[in-house]
Protein backbone atom coordinates (compact mmCIF):
# COMPACT_ATOMS: atom_id res chain seq x y z
CA UNK A 1 0.00 0.00 0.00
CA UNK A 2 1.14 3.47 -0.69
CA UNK A 3 -0.34 6.54 1.34
CA UNK A 4 -0.27 10.01 0.58
CA UNK A 5 -0.74 12.73 3.14
CA UNK A 6 -1.65 16.29 2.11
CA UNK A 7 -2.33 19.36 4.61
CA UNK A 8 -2.70 22.88 4.83
CA UNK A 9 -4.30 25.93 6.38
CA UNK A 10 -8.00 26.69 4.75
CA UNK A 11 -10.25 29.47 5.42
CA UNK A 12 -13.09 27.34 4.24
CA UNK A 13 -13.51 24.01 5.38
CA UNK A 14 -16.97 23.73 3.90
CA UNK A 15 -15.46 24.95 0.45
CA UNK A 16 -12.81 21.85 1.08
CA UNK A 17 -15.44 19.59 2.10
CA UNK A 18 -17.20 20.33 -0.98
CA UNK A 19 -14.76 19.54 -3.13
CA UNK A 20 -14.27 16.47 -1.78
CA UNK A 21 -17.36 15.27 -2.52
CA UNK A 22 -16.88 15.89 -5.37
CA UNK A 23 -13.61 14.46 -6.23
CA UNK A 24 -15.44 11.13 -5.09
CA UNK A 25 -18.80 11.52 -7.40
CA UNK A 26 -16.64 12.89 -10.95
CA UNK A 27 -12.80 11.58 -10.06
CA UNK A 28 -12.69 8.48 -8.49
CA UNK A 29 -14.66 5.69 -10.73
CA UNK A 30 -11.93 6.88 -12.72
CA UNK A 31 -9.10 6.52 -10.18
CA UNK A 32 -7.32 2.65 -11.07
CA UNK A 33 -5.56 1.41 -7.55
CA UNK A 34 -7.21 4.41 -5.34
CA UNK A 35 -8.15 2.58 -2.21
CA UNK A 36 -10.02 5.51 -0.51
CA UNK A 37 -9.26 8.14 1.76
CA UNK A 38 -9.32 10.13 4.89
CA UNK A 39 -10.00 13.87 5.19
CA UNK A 40 -10.87 16.28 7.54
CA UNK A 41 -9.87 19.77 8.94
CA UNK A 42 -8.86 20.60 12.81
CA UNK A 43 -10.25 22.76 15.09
CA UNK A 44 -8.05 25.76 13.91
CA UNK A 45 -8.18 25.20 10.11
CA UNK A 46 -5.24 22.59 8.84
CA UNK A 47 -7.09 20.57 6.01
CA UNK A 48 -5.72 17.06 6.29
CA UNK A 49 -5.99 14.44 3.61
CA UNK A 50 -4.89 10.54 3.76
CA UNK A 51 -5.36 8.98 0.39
CA UNK A 52 -4.62 5.24 0.05
CA UNK A 53 -3.39 3.78 -3.07
CA UNK A 54 -2.49 -0.01 -3.81
CA UNK A 55 0.97 1.52 -5.16
CA UNK A 56 3.13 4.46 -5.65
CA UNK A 57 2.26 3.95 -9.33
CA UNK A 58 -1.19 4.07 -8.84
CA UNK A 59 -0.71 7.21 -7.51
CA UNK A 60 1.05 8.45 -10.23
CA UNK A 61 -1.22 7.32 -12.60
CA UNK A 62 -3.80 9.32 -10.69
CA UNK A 63 -2.04 12.57 -10.47
CA UNK A 64 -1.21 12.54 -14.43
CA UNK A 65 -4.93 12.06 -15.23
CA UNK A 66 -6.51 15.62 -16.61
CA UNK A 67 -9.32 16.02 -14.75
CA UNK A 68 -7.46 15.73 -11.72
CA UNK A 69 -5.28 18.38 -12.78
CA UNK A 70 -8.10 20.69 -12.86
CA UNK A 71 -9.76 19.45 -9.99
CA UNK A 72 -6.07 20.45 -8.31
CA UNK A 73 -6.08 23.34 -9.33
CA UNK A 74 -9.36 24.15 -8.35
CA UNK A 75 -8.70 22.12 -5.01
CA UNK A 76 -5.40 24.30 -3.86
CA UNK A 77 -7.06 27.37 -4.34
CA UNK A 78 -8.67 25.94 -0.57
CA UNK A 79 -5.37 26.83 0.80
CA UNK A 80 -4.41 29.76 2.52
CA UNK A 81 -0.16 29.17 1.98
CA UNK A 82 1.34 26.60 -0.18
CA UNK A 83 0.45 22.77 1.27
CA UNK A 84 2.16 20.22 1.94
CA UNK A 85 2.91 16.42 0.71
CA UNK A 86 4.20 13.45 2.07
CA UNK A 87 4.46 10.02 0.93
CA UNK A 88 4.80 6.55 2.10
CA UNK A 89 5.23 3.56 0.35
CA UNK A 90 6.39 1.27 3.22
CA UNK A 91 2.88 0.98 5.16
CA UNK A 92 1.37 -0.85 7.99
CA UNK A 93 -2.11 -2.03 8.57
CA UNK A 94 -3.25 -1.51 12.22
CA UNK A 95 -6.59 -3.59 12.97
CA UNK A 96 -7.44 -4.32 9.37
CA UNK A 97 -6.31 -0.36 8.33
CA UNK A 98 -8.59 2.82 8.44
CA UNK A 99 -12.56 2.18 8.66
CA UNK A 100 -15.64 4.21 7.47
CA UNK A 101 -17.38 3.45 10.93
CA UNK A 102 -14.87 5.74 12.88
CA UNK A 103 -16.32 8.74 14.95
CA UNK A 104 -12.99 10.60 14.98
CA UNK A 105 -9.39 10.42 13.24
CA UNK A 106 -5.84 11.24 14.71
CA UNK A 107 -3.04 12.13 12.48
CA UNK A 108 0.20 11.60 13.88
CA UNK A 109 3.44 12.94 11.88
CA UNK A 110 7.16 12.77 13.07
CA UNK A 111 10.19 11.76 12.81
CA UNK A 112 11.89 8.18 14.45
CA UNK A 113 15.51 7.92 14.68
CA UNK A 114 15.31 3.97 14.08
CA UNK A 115 12.42 3.56 11.14
CA UNK A 116 13.12 -0.57 11.25
CA UNK A 117 12.67 -0.63 15.47
CA UNK A 118 9.50 1.90 14.93
CA UNK A 119 8.56 -1.03 12.43
CA UNK A 120 8.51 -3.66 14.80
CA UNK A 121 6.68 -1.56 17.59
CA UNK A 122 3.91 -1.18 15.42
CA UNK A 123 3.61 -4.80 14.92
CA UNK A 124 3.73 -5.14 18.31
CA UNK A 125 0.53 -2.86 19.45
CA UNK A 126 -1.17 -5.32 16.85
CA UNK A 127 -0.28 -8.25 18.43
CA UNK A 128 -1.87 -6.95 21.42
CA UNK A 129 -5.45 -7.94 19.61
CA UNK A 130 -8.89 -5.95 19.65
CA UNK A 131 -9.37 -6.10 23.34
CA UNK A 132 -6.75 -3.91 24.18
CA UNK A 133 -8.45 -0.38 23.19
CA UNK A 134 -11.34 -1.79 21.91
CA UNK A 135 -11.85 1.96 20.96
CA UNK A 136 -8.93 1.98 18.36
CA UNK A 137 -10.89 0.21 15.21
CA UNK A 138 -8.26 0.61 12.83
CA UNK A 139 -5.05 2.33 11.74
CA UNK A 140 -2.48 2.88 8.72
CA UNK A 141 1.24 3.72 9.93
CA UNK A 142 3.45 4.57 6.92
CA UNK A 143 7.56 4.40 8.28
CA UNK A 144 10.21 6.18 5.87
CA UNK A 145 13.64 4.94 5.63
CA UNK A 146 14.21 8.96 6.48
CA UNK A 147 12.51 8.51 9.60
CA UNK A 148 9.43 10.56 8.26
CA UNK A 149 6.35 8.95 9.30
CA UNK A 150 2.37 9.67 9.24
CA UNK A 151 -0.09 7.42 11.38
CA UNK A 152 -3.65 7.49 10.63
CA UNK A 153 -5.38 6.21 13.79
CA UNK A 154 -9.53 5.94 14.00
CA UNK A 155 -11.64 5.39 16.72
CA UNK A 156 -14.85 4.94 17.74
CA UNK A 157 -15.82 8.42 18.85
CA UNK A 158 -13.52 11.42 19.94
CA UNK A 159 -15.44 10.62 24.18
CA UNK A 160 -14.55 6.57 23.97
CA UNK A 161 -10.56 7.73 22.49
CA UNK A 162 -9.87 10.30 25.45
CA UNK A 163 -11.08 7.57 27.73
CA UNK A 164 -9.00 4.76 26.10
CA UNK A 165 -5.59 7.31 26.14
CA UNK A 166 -6.33 6.71 30.27
CA UNK A 167 -6.10 2.95 30.05
CA UNK A 168 -2.94 1.36 32.19
CA UNK A 169 -0.87 -0.27 29.09
CA UNK A 170 -0.60 -3.89 29.26
CA UNK A 171 2.97 -4.79 31.25
CA UNK A 172 4.03 -6.31 28.06
CA UNK A 173 3.85 -3.16 26.31
CA UNK A 174 4.58 -0.42 28.19
CA UNK A 175 8.30 -0.97 27.84
CA UNK A 176 7.78 -1.12 23.52
CA UNK A 177 5.30 2.80 24.20
CA UNK A 178 8.37 4.25 26.08
CA UNK A 179 10.34 2.87 23.62
CA UNK A 180 8.66 4.26 20.63
CA UNK A 181 8.09 7.75 22.12
CA UNK A 182 11.87 7.27 22.63
CA UNK A 183 12.86 7.18 19.33
CA UNK A 184 10.36 9.78 18.01
CA UNK A 185 10.49 13.42 17.24
CA UNK A 186 8.80 16.62 15.61
CA UNK A 187 5.38 15.27 16.42
CA UNK A 188 2.31 16.55 15.63
CA UNK A 189 -1.41 16.05 16.38
CA UNK A 190 -3.89 16.50 13.92
CA UNK A 191 -7.43 15.72 15.46
CA UNK A 192 -10.47 15.17 13.17
CA UNK A 193 -13.21 15.39 14.78
CA UNK A 194 -15.67 15.63 11.91
CA UNK A 195 -13.53 13.22 9.80
CA UNK A 196 -14.54 12.44 5.69
CA UNK A 197 -14.43 9.01 4.77
CA UNK A 198 -14.52 7.88 1.06
CA UNK A 199 -13.55 4.47 0.03
CA UNK A 200 -13.53 2.66 -3.56
CA UNK A 201 -16.51 1.12 -4.90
Amino acid sequence: MFVQVIKGKVADAAAVKELGERWYSDLAPGAAGWLGSTAGVTSDGEAVIVARFDSAEAARRNSDRPEQGEWWSEAEKCFTGAPTFGDYDNVALVRGGGSDAAGFVQVMLGRTSDPDRQRELTQEFESLGGNFRPDIVGGVVGINDDGNFAQAFYFTSEAEAREGEKAELPERFRDAVNEEMSLATDIRYLDLTDPWMYSAR
